[in-house]
């Protein structure tokens, strides 16, 4: 396992200094809707974030955390056909021409109402922190263009495009990662049951037309969301997953709470042990990017990089000291 990132380079300097920071490995596409994407263009664009000396070992699908009025591909969650044919054709010769192009592995979401909030909380030293306090946010949203779509219907619309995109992918050997609902949230929220927001529905989820390429983009930081107790429970979840080879992502962030009631916050001072959790992904034999994710929002120049930039130090530090066992009695 090794430290990553998913943050777009805004410019040629950002592929620089991760190269300077140690950071070899991203999920970086190209531009322009992923629809769109030739063979061609996925291959000149790993050729040039090869050319800093970086592996680009994924990118993502036109499926993505916002919410279905601004996705890229709104009929295959919508169950909306002809149009969801059409969508899912196009992410079969996406992932061909992934596979074409040397690329490994993507990732995508299956989202329809995007990443609930409440109110951003004071942090460590006045920074600003993605937080949801449930008794805090709106309950009577108005559904959006899904309307009211029970459990069973999401799960068929969920199995409809497996059945379509998994045998593609184990075809030209792709890895798909598919990020959890982030966060949890009770039945029926907004007209939906966010069934991937759910420890139990992430184990069906990878159940679902089995194979070694159908996986999950595992955010530590969502799954800790969906827990009651996240600082004891969150290892024997990486485990189940672990073990099964399920897990081809790692968004290694940490939180202050537990479910329905927590505070993003930066990797050192959460409510788990971060240790601990890689402890647990050497254990399972994990194998892929771990990749900051949320980072607060700080002061400076460039705080979101400089954030960033705490956070792969903090990764690094992390696995060197888990591949030098004199080391290890010191860290608890």
């Amino acid at each position: 396992m090794y430290v990553g990132t998913q943050i777009p380079a805004r410019n040629n300097t950002d592929f620089k200094q991760w190269a300077q920071l140690g950071v070899m490995n991203v999920c970086s596409d190209p531009k322009g809707n992923p629809h769109d994407w030739t063979k061609e263009t996925l291959i000149k664009h790993r050729e040039k974030v090869e050319s800093f000396g970086i592996t680009l070992d994924m990118v993502q699908l036109p499926l993505s955390s916002t919410p279905i009025e601004k996705s890229q591909s709104p009929n295959i969650m919508l169950g909306k056909s002809p149009e969801r044919e059409k969508e899912i054709e196009s992410i079969q010769n996406l992932i061909k021409n992934v596979s074409d192009a040397g690329i490994p592995s993507v990732k995508y979401n299956l989202n329809i109402i995007g990443i609930p909030r409440s109110e951003k909380e004071k942090g460590r030293g006045g920074s600003y922190n993605s937080s949801l306090r449930f008794e805090k946010i709106e309950k009577d949203f108005a559904p959006g263009i899904a309307g009211f779509i029970d459990e069973d219907t999401i799960w068929e619309r969920i199995d409809y495009f497996l059945e379509r995109i998994v045998p593609v992918a184990q075809e030209y050997k792709v890895r798909l990662a598919c990020h959890p609902h982030d966060p949890y949230t009770p039945p029926n929220f907004r007209g939906v049951t966010r069934v991937l927001g759910t420890v139990d529905g992430l184990k069906k989820f990878i159940q679902l037309h089995e194979s070694p390429y159908h996986g999950l983009n595992f955010c530590q930081g969502t799954v800790t969301e969906m827990l009651d107790d996240p600082g004891e429970e969150i290892f024997d979840v990486i485990r189940w997953f672990g073990k099964r080879e399920k897990i081809f992502n790692v968004h290694f962030r940490n939180i202050k709470g537990k479910k329905l009631d927590f505070m993003e916050v930066f990797p050192d001072e959460g409510s788990i042990s971060m240790w601990k959790a890689l402890q647990t992904y050497k254990e399972i034999n994990y194998k892929y990017m771990l990749m900051p994710d949320h980072v607060p929002e700080i002061s400076g120049t460039d705080p979101k990089a400089t954030a960033f930039a705490f956070c792969y130090g903090y990764i690094t530090a992390l696995l060197q000291v888990i591949d030098e066992p004199r080391v290890q009695p010191w860290i608890n």
